[in-house]
């Protein structure tokens, strides 16, 4: 068992086509395209995709390998998941040749092989630089050709960079690098995703609304926070890819998802100095009014250097935990207390600023001013309220999504009587009621 720890990204023609020279400056060893096929297996009723398996069996070179992928972490475009390879003489599953403790409980390998069908296959080229970075190795590997499912087929256009030994740092300060000419993005969906998709069918992703965060039970502030992250950054890679892919009702719930890390960012400011996040902080401001336009342009934008480096470097900061070096004892205690404490106090805290800001009725400018403040509040709404009953937090969110709703459409009758019912509402968190 090996664990891979890679990023995909998703890249244009133009950067494919300048892809060799902009590696030629570092010390790289070059292999030529050699073709590839992947055929992934699956049983009628999805069992290891319940599971969050993965299996395949890749030709190469009249040579073939059983691979499986079980479930790991995804924190944007980086992928870090346990990997089991077996090498093959024909293109056969052979479950066997998998160690026993990797399946679900329950599960039998053999009785679960005859169950296993192909649902689909992908067919590309992979051209791959082996770069000496640091104090690691990297395989960046280029990958073109298509996933096909049935009659359905996509397209790929894929710029993996996968860590052979060293560190997570420099796989991403790479990336950076890379980045830093444009024409490429983080993959939201993977190889597998995509033909698992278009075996069944092809049909149209939705929007999501964000959920409400669950921590774990016992969960502390720090690890609360990172998950925080992780949510937000999921949220706006599956939205990316719906906008890029033409859903054009998408983009709003991409700056949905950016200032959702905003606002992680400043429900923490008390324990995590600014100058902590400053460079993050800086590229979040400026990429909002980009995304608030619109005629905003996804492909532009999703695949420009400045949209890059922001991800990559909430990326990197999540990934390496690039706070801990700002935080002095006193913070680092707090970090390590219970987040439940802390969501019941900061949870009094945001009500208060509503019912204070919505006390009274407003004018209709009145209301407007206070668009931005409440849009904020209630992500904060979703980031703290996952340890209450859902009926609960459910309700509290949408008193305030409807107050918020008629500012938005200038509705000023509703607008007296929806924050009338939200200043009203019972809290639904411990020691509610503000002081």
């Amino acid at each position: 068992m090996t664990v891979e720890i890679e990023l995909k990204f998703i890249a244009t023609p133009a950067a494919i086509a300048e892809l060799p020279s902009q590696l030629a400056v570092f010390n790289a060893e070059h292999t030529a395209p050699s073709k590839l096929t992947n055929i992934y297996f699956e049983t009628a009723d999805n069992y290891l995709r319940s599971h969050d398996i993965g299996l395949r069996i890749r030709g190469f070179d009249d040579q073939y390998e059983m691979t499986i992928k079980t479930g790991g972490k995804v924190v944007g475009g980086l992928h870090q998941r346990p990997e089991y390879n077996v090498e093959l003489k024909k293109p056969v599953l052979k479950l066997s040749a998998f160690p026993k403790d990797i399946w679900p409980e329950g599960c039998k390998p053999a009785a679960l092989q005859k169950e296993l069908t192909p649902v689909f296959r992908t067919d590309f080229t992979r051209e791959k630089w082996v770069i000496t970075y640091g104090e690691s190795e990297i395989e960046l590997g280029l990958d073109q050709g298509v996933v096909i499912a049935g009659e359905l087929s996509e397209a790929l256009a894929e710029i993996e960079l996968e860590l052979k030994k060293g560190n997570t740092g420099d796989l991403l300060k790479l990336a950076a690098e890379i980045g830093a000419h444009g024409g490429l993005r983080q993959g939201g969906f993977s190889k597998a995703a995509r033909g698992y998709h278009l075996a069944k069918g092809n049909p149209a992703r939705e929007i999501k609304p964000l959920p409400v965060f669950k921590a774990q039970p016992k969960a502390t502030v720090e690890q609360a926070m990172s998950a925080m992250f992780e949510l937000a950054l999921d949220h706006w890679q599956y939205h990316e890819e719906l906008w890029v892919r033409g859903d054009k009702t998408a983009r709003l719930t991409v700056l949905q998802a950016v200032e959702t890390v905003r606002q992680i960012l400043a429900l923490f400011g008390g324990l995590v100095p600014r100058k902590a996040s400053s460079e993050l902080r800086t590229l979040l401001t400026d990429l909002v009014p980009v995304l608030e336009q619109k005629s905003a342009d996804a492909q532009e934008i999703c695949y420009s250097a400045s949209y890059l480096k922001c991800k990559l470097v909430l990326t990197s900061w999540l990934a390496t935990s690039g706070w801990t070096p700002f935080i002095d004892d006193k913070s680092a205690k707090k970090l390590e207390g219970s987040f439940k404490r802390f969501a019941d106090i900061m949870l009094g805290r945001t009500a208060a600023d509503l019912k204070e800001a919505f006390a009274q009725p407003l004018t209709e400018e009145g209301y407007r001013d206070q668009l931005a403040r409440l849009k904020r509040q209630i992500i904060t709404f979703h980031l703290l309220g996952g340890a209450y009953p859902e009926k609960d937090v459910a309700a509290y969110i949408a008193g305030w999504a409807d107050l918020q709703q008629a500012i938005v459409q200038q509705q000023h009758a509703w607008e007296d009587s929806a924050r009338s019912h939200a200043v009203m509402m019972d809290a639904f968190w411990l020691n509610g009621q503000p002081r």
